[in-house]
C-alpha cells in the first residue's frame, strides 16, 4: 500500500510544547519529527512510551500513539507493546534519572533481552522536573539541592552500562546537532534490537552549559570526536589530533594525526566501543556516534517464533479444571 507524503506537521500534536526556554528537549522533538516522515513507516505505526521527568511529556507533542507511564518503568511498559504488536516502531523515551535511578533495572533487563526498541536516553546530568537534585549521572562535586555540599558519588555512563548490558546499538548524539542526532536515529531504527542513543542535553535552569565545550562551535572541535565506522579517529580545528591504542597498557592516548598507528572506527569491536565511551574531558574528547553495533536476533522475533510452536491452551479451563495439590 502506497504511502502518503508526510511532513514534520504531521507529527506534530495539537499540545501547546511546554519546557523551560532554552531546554535541549525542543531541538530533539523537532529533529525526531522531522526524522520519522523520512522511515516510511505508517504514523500509526508509531508508539512513543516515557517514564517521568522532563523528558517525558514527549508523547503529548507528538501526533502518534504514546503512553506517559510511570517512574523508570518505560522499557517495561514499551516491551509489552512490542510484544503484543510486533509491527509497531516502539520509542521509548526517558532520562538519565528516570532511565538510571529507579529505572535502572529495567534498562539493563531490556537491553540484554535485545527487544526491538529505539531507547532515546536525554543525559543533562541533572534532576530537573523535581527541581536540580543530582542524577546518576552528574559528575563530582555537583552541587544541588540535594548535594549542597558537592556530590560525592561517581557517575556512571549511560552507554559504558548498555554496553555491559550486553546492548547491540549503542551510540551518542547531541541535542543541538540536528544533522548528526537525525542520521543516529535513523540508523538506530535500522537495526533490529534494542537501539540504545545517549543524548548529551541542556539543562538551561539547573545544569546550565554542563556540554557547552562539546556543543560550542569553537571548542567543539577539540572537546568531540566523530566516530564514524572504518574511518580514523581524528579531531581538532584541521583535524590535527587522534585518538591511537598504547599496545602495552591497552589504553587510549592522544596523538598527532600524522601518527602511524592512529586508531581506525570499528563499530563491531565492543573493547574498542568500551574504551570510547569512557572517554571524557578535559583529558579526551567524548566521543559521538554510533560507538557499537552487533546484528543478532531481537528478542521479539524469538519470542514470535516460540509462540508459533507453542500448543493451544484455554485459561479458563485451567482456571477451572479443579485443584492443582492437596493441603493435608
Amino acid at each position: 500500500m502506497n504511502q502518503p507524503n508526510l511532513t514534520l506537521k504531521d507529527f506534530a500534536s495539537d499540545q501547546e510544547v511546554r519546557w523551560c526556554p532554552g531546554c535541549g528537549d525542543y531541538a530533539i522533538l523537532k529533529t525526531v519529527q522531522k526524522l520519522l516522515p523520512t522511515l516510511g513507516r505508517p504514523r500509526q505505526n508509531q508508539v512513543f512510551v516515557s517514564g517521568i521527568g522532563c523528558s517525558s511529556r514527549f508523547p503529548y507533542y507528538m501526533n502518534t500513539y504514546g503512553f506517559h507511564t510511570i517512574h523508570g518503568r518505560a522499557p517495561a511498559i514499551a516491551t509489552g507493546v512490542k510484544l503484543a504488536n510486533p509491527e509497531l516502531d516502539v520509542w521509548v523515551i526517558t532520562g538519565d534519572g528516570d532511565g538510571f535511578s529507579i529505572g535502572g533495572n529495567h534498562m539493563i533487563h531490556t537491553l540484554r533481552r535485545n527487544v526491538d526498541l529505539q531507547v532515546l536516553v536525554f543525559n543533562n546530568e541533572i534532576y530537573g522536573l523535581t527541581k536540580g537534585q543530582y542524577s546518576p549521572t552528574s559528575r563530582l562535586g555537583t552541587r544541588s539541592p540535594s548535594s549542597p555540599g558537592g556530590s560525592i558519588d561517581s557517575p556512571l555512563s549511560p552507554c559504558a552500562v548498555a554496553l555491559g548490558a550486553g546492548g547491540g546499538f549503542i551510540a551518542r548524539s547531541i541535542d543541538t546537532h540536528a544533522r548528526h542526532l537525525s542520521r543516529v536515529l535513523g540508523d538506530g531504527h535500522a537495526h533490529k534490537g534494542t537501539a540504545f542513543v545517549e543524548i548529551l542535553q541542556n539543562c538551561p535552569i539547573y545544569n546550565d552549559g554542563v556540554f557547552e565545550e562539546v556543543k560550542d562551535r569553537q571548542t567543539a572541535p577539540d572537546f568531540r570526536v566523530e566516530v564514524e565506522h572504518g574511518k580514523p579517529v581524528v579531531f581538532g580545528k584541521e583535524n590535527e589530533k587522534a585518538i591511537r591504542l598504547d599496545r602495552d597498557s591497552l589504553t587510549l592516548e592522544v596523538a598527532p594525526a600524522a601518527a602511524d598507528d592512529v586508531l581506525v572506527h570499528d563499530e563491531s569491536n565492543l573493547a574498542l566501543a568500551q574504551l570510547l565511551a569512557a572517554m571524557s574531558g578535559p583529558e579526551f574528547p567524548i566521543a559521538i556516534g554510533v560507538l557499537y553495533r552487533r546484528p543478532q536476533p531481537s528478542f521479539d522475533e524469538q519470542f514470535e517464533r516460540r509462540k508459533g510452536k507453542s500448543r493451544e491452551g484455554n485459561l479458563g479451563a485451567l482456571l477451572h479444571s479443579g485443584n492443582t495439590w492437596t493441603v493435608t
